[in-house]
């Protein structure tokens, strides 16, 4: 996973798939991008994401509780079609941004 750091926000790109197997480490990754309290809006750019099932909808849905707790915000951008299809199936476009 690749990342910038942008004043308070943090942009990281999430390649290939978000699975079952895949999902510790993102999640160990995300939770270290966003452990700083001053990161106040968390990017996910998934234009390198191959594929994503219900472990990755935990990652992304855990870093956006994780941010709102805060008062922070989580948004995603760049979905291939089907990410984007798993991504309204399961609701999460009804409080992740899509930018």
């Amino acid at each position: 996973m690749e990342y910038e750091r942008r004043k308070d926000t943090v942009i990281a790109r999430v390649t290939g798939e978000l699975d079952h197997c895949s999902a510790p480490a993102v999640r160990r990754e995300l939770d270290r991008l966003i452990g700083d309290p001053s990161v106040r809006r968390l990017v996910l750019d998934l234009s390198g994401m191959t594929f994503m099932d219900s472990s990755g909808i935990g990652v992304i849905l855990g870093r956006y509780r994780e941010m709102r707790a805060r008062g922070g915000r989580v948004a995603v951008r760049s979905m291939n079609p089907h990410v984007e299809k798993i991504f309204f199936l399961s609701g999460m476009n009804q409080v992740i941004d899509i930018i």
